[in-house]
């Protein structure tokens, strides 16, 4: 299924069911087929989860013109990260491999954003708790999301079969989300709730 979606997906029809997932198995992009349990299938469903609550947390942020385009921007990026993982590094197709190596540059456009946003926020000097507001809330459970996407990356990273800036753009996401889910409670004038330890 992944080999009809890479590639000229924008330019032709795509069939929802192929019928050559019954039996348990999958085809990468390279069309080497595995078991729907192998860890790529783990890292691609974690990251389809990902961009699922991405796009839920973007509704609550619809009357903010510049979070929804970051976001929009991030979830087109999660189908580039999803090509990657589909074409391990190992394949001997490294025409394929080439094609789906992942930009460094988005990763420096999520350190720009972070960076951008966080001029406007006051300085975090506690922990905060998962909260401020519905935009916030979702954002908070979507990086808590890309944290889990990020750990399942790391045996893919780890076995050489995952692009490093694959990895890196992951890492900085969750970043970037913690920074956008603080923006959104900041702008819509949402206290901050703060940890407190108890004795």
């Amino acid at each position: 299924m992944i080999n009809r979606l890479i590639g000229n997906f924008c330019k032709r029809s795509i069939k929802i069911y192929t019928k050559t997932g019954d039996k348990g198995r999958s085809s990468l992009y390279t069309g080497e087929r595995r078991s729907k349990d192998n860890q790529i299938f783990h890292a691609l469903g974690n990251t389809d989860e990902l961009n699922a609550h991405i796009g839920m947390a973007a509704t609550a942020c619809n009357n903010q013109s510049d979070i929804l385009a970051m976001l929009t921007s991030i979830q087109s990026r999660l189908l580039d990260l999803g090509g990657c993982i589909a074409t391990p590094k190992t394949s001997e197709n490294q025409e394929k491999v080439n094609k789906m190596q992942f930009n460094p540059n988005h990763t420096q456009q999520l350190e720009q954003w972070i960076d951008g946003l966080q001029e406007n926020l006051p300085q975090l000097k506690c922990f905060i708790l998962p909260s401020g507001g519905e935009a916030s809330s979702r954002l908070h459970v979507a990086r808590a999301v890309c944290r889990r996407a990020e750990r399942s990356l790391v045996p893919l990273l780890e076995s050489g079969e995952l692009d490093e800036n694959a990895y890196m753009f992951m890492n900085r996401l969750s970043d970037f989300l913690f920074v956008l889910a603080r923006t959104a409670a900041h702008r819509e004038g949402i206290e901050e709730i703060k940890y407190k330890k108890e004795p």
